[in-house]
């Protein structure tokens, strides 16, 4: 049994010891490269948030315009990332061009809102499988409700849906990448010419009186329509970037990348407008505009609340259906394995650079970042129970993460292009940092500039994500024994700044809903839905609801100061720690610059410490700003004969009580050994003002010790002569000679050498 089990433990210390040193291979094939790049971006969202999002807001027309400006921008973004690639042909994508040029802590935040917004979509995508069950199958999967969850159902049946799903998924990504590359290009071409044969049915089938009207919607600024949608279509392309994550995998020149991701985005584009134009092409009769149509989607079910599926059902029958659905499907398993692909690769490499545990960096035997992509289904597993609005609220948030992301790689461009003096990409990171921050400043700002971008939830669930992106840095920060972290301080004032503006656009939202509701209850009451007996209890009636404002407003605020004073009462922390940390460092390198300035033997400066006074006073010299000193040349008599007589040890200690003589006889001046058995000092101050005294006390000394047997140093000394000395070693070379005469003198006739 014993001989089994370590029979098994070399076994798996064998294997561990293959997969060291395992990186992942290229496989990524160009049409493989363009399918993840579409398939990533398009989604579930593709058939609902573009009518719900963006015709309802900016109609076709205004739709359409926002997301070619939207594609213009992304073609900016597209050679940023082009030339990030080329520059750093390494997995990780925006983390390893943000960390190697603007620091670890851009890294780390980039990732922290990246990690959110690949998750984002692809829970997104998964949940959305039950969504495709109810509107295809009926209650297929409707069984075992488990419990309500903020007016959203949460089903067994759907559940174990999305869970299986994401494992196969999971399975997929980490068994099977030669049939992944071949998985998505083939999805991509699928619902690709899905949606066109639909398109191109709609606009030679529809009816002749037809009618866009309204192009845009009614008593609304078209220019605010346009940039509203503008603003968030950053959204819509989400995931584009994927394969930059995985460069190192690509099988082609990364010189073309541009062009792939430039095809990307104009494809993308178009999908997305052929879906909203499609979808207002018709809608039931009982609604007199497409407007009508798509206000009352909540209230209609099965293809009917589905106005692109509506409209392939009027203009192909269920033919058109049928190709439709198999589009729908495709894009979602696109995405699916696009995001979880691009969210392992950013897992796998965070782990590598030990921001995140390093064993999701272990990359399996079929090459993939499989411990990367468990702890993803792992988590992902979890997400079905939060239910579908929950879901809703965490992918409004990734408008904030693209613009975070694109932003930055903006500026990572930008500071490389002003090292190498690259003007195009100068243009291009300088265009892409101002829209991204303009981008953000409208979003982030909306009781500024006018009305709501996204559901007060998803700015709370936002401000939540930011606090334990801080708290999550405290702890890297604790263990970082390199000083790689904690360097940028405009990044975490930037942190705290988002946490504090997303903080307060859910509070007025929070208030606004309270006072909204409150003013909604006073309406009725007076008109008389609920009654009214006596002025004293309309009176009641209507403090009780100021009150209820009131009170929201209180916790409200409460709720933003409590997550501002976390953030920053972290932040100080954190920066007390980095001050504690640099003392430290002061101090090392102040031991090991003393150190390595010391003798070893003796304890007193060393021969280097010595050239660099010497290099000093030179300089002062030069510039005539050197005050008067001495130099005092020592050197240790009978040193050889102590060797050769009692040995090395003995002479050692010999030294060292010659040393002890010099520092108490010049106590004031620095002392250097400058040979085995010389010294110099360099008088100032007290000992140059007592410079006879002292000598004379010296040399008195030394007479006494050389009755006594005692150790015998002897000396010279010369003073610093401005008018005729332009360096330090005239100076010494005077003392020198002095102190040879002086050695002859104790030594009698015996030679010096």
């Amino acid at each position: 049994m014993l001989r089994l089990k370590l029979i098994d433990l070399v076994k798996r210390m064998t294997e561990e010891k293959k997969t060291e040193g395992r990186r992942l291979r290229p496989f990524i094939t160009p049409g493989a490269a363009l399918g993840l790049s579409i398939g990533t971006s398009v989604g579930w969202g593709s058939f609902v948030v573009t009518t719900n999002l963006y015709l309802l807001q900016a109609g076709p027309l205004g739709s359409s315009i926002g997301m070619i400006i939207g594609a213009l921008i992304m073609l900016i973004v597209s050679w940023n990332y082009h030339y990030m690639m080329n520059l750093y042909p390494d997995c990780g994508g925006i983390y390893s061009y943000t960390k190697n040029l603007l620091g670890h802590d851009s890294g780390f935040l980039t990732a922290w809102f990246l990690v959110l917004t690949y998750a984002a979509i692809f829970w997104a995508n998964a949940t959305s499988l039950p969504l495709f069950s109810k509107y295809f199958l009926g209650e297929t999967f409707r069984f075992g409700k488990m419990y309500t969850l903020f007016d959203y159902d949460v089903y067994l049946g759907e559940t174990i849906l999305t869970v299986a799903a994401v494992i196969v998924t999971g399975l997929l990504l980490a068994k099977t990448r030669n049939i992944i590359k071949t998985i998505a290009a083939l999805l991509g071409l699928v619902f690709s010419i899905g949606i066109i044969v639909c398109f191109a049915a709609a606009m030679i089938k529809h009816e002749p009186e037809f009618s866009f009207d309204p192009t845009f919607i009614p008593d609304k600024s078209e220019f605010e329509q346009i940039i509203r949608v503008a603003s968030v279509s950053s959204w819509a392309f989400v995931g584009f970037e994927c394969i930059s994550h995985a460069a190192e995998e690509l099988t082609f020149d990364r010189r073309h990348t541009f062009s792939l991701l430039s095809a990307s985005v104009i494809i993308t584009t178009l999908l997305y407008i052929f879906v909203m134009v499609l979808s207002v092409t018709c809608y039931p009769k009982e609604f007199a505009s497409w407007t009508e149509y798509l206000s009352h989607l909540d209230e209609m079910e099965g293809i009917d609340a589905l106005p692109a599926f509506y409209a392939a059902d009027h203009y192909m029958g269920r033919t058109g259906v049928l190709i439709l659905v198999i589009a729908l499907l495709a894009i979602i398993l696109s995405s699916l394995v696009g995001n979880m692909f691009a969210l392992s690769r950013i897992i796998y490499k965070t782990a590598s650079d030990g921001v995140l545990p390093k064993k999701l960096a272990y990359i399996n035997s079929s090459y993939a970042p499989s411990k990367a992509i468990a702890a993803i289904v792992m988590l992902s597993c979890l997400v079905p129970l939060l239910g579908r609005t929950t879901i809703g609220w965490i992918v409004d948030v990734n408008t904030i993460g693209a613009t975070i992301a694109y932003g930055f790689i903006s500026a990572a461009v930008l500071k490389k292009a002003r090292e190498t003096g690259a003007l195009r990409e100068k243009i291009t990171g300088g265009a892409g940092l101002l829209i991204m921050l303009a981008f953000g400043i409208y979003l982030l700002m909306p009781s500024i500039l006018g009305g709501s971008r996204m559901a007060k939830e998803s700015y709370f669930l936002f401000t939540v994500w930011s606090v334990l992106g801080i708290i999550f840095f405290r702890n890297l920060l604790i263990k970082d024994q390199k000083g790689r972290y904690g360097r940028s301080v405009i990044v975490w004032i930037s942190l705290v700044l988002l946490v504090l503006f997303s903080s307060i656009d859910w509070m007025v939202q929070q208030v606004t809903t309270a006072s909204e509701k409150a003013a909604i209850l006073i309406t009725e009451y007076y008109s008389g839905g609920m009654g009214a007996d006596t002025a004293a209890d309309a009176e009641r009636f209507v403090a009780k609801e100021i009150m209820n404002i009131r009170n929201t407003n209180m916790t409200a605020t409460l709720i933003v100061v409590a997550f501002f004073s976390i953030s920053m009462g972290v932040m100080l922390n954190n920066f007390m720690l980095m001050r504690k940390r640099e003392k430290e460092k002061d101090i090392e390198l102040g031991t090991a610059k003393a150190l390595a300035a010391t003798d070893a033997l003796t304890g007193v400066k060393n021969k280097n410490a010595y050239s660099d006074y010497e290099n000093m006073m030179n300089a002062r010299i030069l510039e005539g700003d050197q005050e008067a000193f001495s130099i005092v040349v020592c050197d240790v008599n009978g040193l050889k004969h102590v060797n050769d007589t009692l040995g090395h040890k003995a002479g050692d200690k010999y030294i060292q009580s010659a040393s002890d003589i010099i520092c108490t006889a010049f106590e004031h001046s620095p002392v250097f050994r400058i040979g085995g058995d010389e010294f110099c000092v360099v008088l100032k101050g007290k000992d140059f003002e007592n410079r006879a005294s002292i000598m004379s006390d010296f040399n008195r000394l030394m007479e006494g010790n050389k009755e006594s047997g005692k150790v015998v140093v002897a000396s010279g000394i010369s003073d610093f002569d401005s008018r005729c000395d332009n360096r330090v070693q005239s100076v010494f070379e005077r003392a020198d000679e002095l102190m040879y005469a002086r050695k002859k003198e104790l030594k009698g006739s015996e030679e010096v050498r």
